[in-house]
């Protein structure tokens, strides 16, 4: 999920949610992720949560995004705290 947050956050311009079926694949999909995103555009991103797994934030900048076990993304339910406050948001 794409959530809007130009002129809402001076964080991003955008957030983007995602889930991973375990943490073995929440950490994959992060490190493909970051690999990719140094390979196509030269980004060097920051993350923290890669050795969990549960939910692995990556920054970059303009992006931020999350990658999610399932569990934790319903527990946080970041959509909702984003979309409640009048967020645009696309799947």
């Amino acid at each position: 999920m794409q959530i809007d947050l130009r002129g809402r956050s001076n964080m991003a311009d955008y957030m983007v949610i995602c889930s991973g079926r375990s943490s073995r694949h929440v950490a994959a999909i992060s490190q493909k992720l970051i690999d990719r995103l140094k390979e196509r555009f030269k980004l060097s991103a920051r993350s923290e949560g890669k050795e969990v797994g549960d939910w692995v934030l990556i920054d970059t900048g303009d992006v931020v995004v999350h990658v999610f076990r399932p569990e934790v993304r319903e527990f946080y339910q970041l959509e909702k705290m984003w979309l409640d406050a009048g967020g645009a948001a696309t799947i």
